[in-house]
């Protein structure tokens, strides 16, 4: 990982939103980057996973439940660290508060068509995020001269928080969730593949694996991160709030708890803490 960015000093104050872990990938860019910027961390776990939602019930919540947490936390730049969120909600986050800068995560189609070679690139993203027109949109702006081969991984995610978790996953099921990737007419000549969805950036070392050789993987964490920095240097620190104790806040008990909690340290938290009253109260309307 690169940890050259933009210099920051003084203390800082972020909020990073997922469903799960998958954001987890992109703090842990943040503090490489700028260890002096605090970093509290939300994953809306009691509807994990976001790709398999209704869209409309899912913006809802999305909206009320970051509103809820910016109000709560004051937060000087929120991190949309799902790619299913950011599609989704983020224009209507920012409408909702304009005052707040917030920073989220696409499919990383222009970068793919910068390191092709061979003119196809890949995404694999979840189902939410292939079917969104969104996706069409970036493939027509910025990489309209190559072929895209865009797979739904219906259960990558899941075997990502297994992985963050210490537990391993069989070659032979994560090839089988990737193999309408790999099996495409065009991929033989697939070079450039994007993850669009930051749980996968757990499962990368098992994808190179089984991949074929020379396919690149591009995990946009680390560039979500300098974006972070660049933002956050623009705007005044705030020594109030650099004293707090970052925490990772879920909006239900994980699955998994136990193995779950041994591995936050390495991200900066030392405990799960369940999200406020609020958010049990959001879920019983949106269930």
């Amino acid at each position: 990982m690169q940890t050259t960015g933009p210099a920051l000093t003084g203390p800082y104050r972020v909020l990073a939103f997922d469903s799960g872990i998958g954001g987890l990938g992109i703090v842990r860019a943040i503090r490489a980057h700028a260890p002096s910027v605090k970093v509290d961390y939300l994953a809306d776990t009691a509807v994990f996973p976001y790709g398999e939602q209704d869209d409309a019930i899912l913006t809802q919540r999305i909206i009320s439940l970051l509103s809820h947490a910016v109000e709560r936390l004051r937060p000087q730049a929120v991190v949309i660290a799902c790619n299913t969120a950011s599609t989704l909600a983020l224009d209507a986050l920012r409408t909702t508060c304009p005052s707040l800068p917030f920073i989220g995560c696409v499919p990383p189609i222009r970068w793919a068509a910068r390191q092709t070679e061979t003119g196809v690139i890949g995404l694999l993203a979840t189902r939410a995020t292939i079917r969104r027109p969104y996706l069409s949109r970036l493939h027509t702006l910025y990489a309209p001269e190559c072929t895209l081969i865009a797979h739904a991984a219906p259960h990558l995610a899941s075997y990502a928080e297994q992985v963050f978790r210490g537990r391993s996953v069989p070659d032979d099921l994560v090839y089988k969730d990737i193999e309408g990737l790999l099996s495409h007419p065009d991929s033989a000549r697939l070079d450039a593949v994007g993850l669009g969805c930051t749980h996968y950036t757990f499962m990368l070392d098992q994808l190179r694996r089984i991949a074929p050789p020379g396919m690149v993987w591009l995990d946009p964490a680390d560039a979500v991160a300098r974006q972070t920095c660049t933002v956050l240097q623009a705007l005044p620190p705030m020594p109030g709030f650099g004293t707090q104790p970052e925490q990772a806040w879920f909006t239900a008990m994980p699955t998994d708890a136990d193995a779950l909690r041994v591995h936050l340290p390495a991200f900066g938290f030392n405990q799960i803490t369940l999200w406020p009253e609020q958010a049990s109260q959001q879920r019983a309307c949106t269930a």
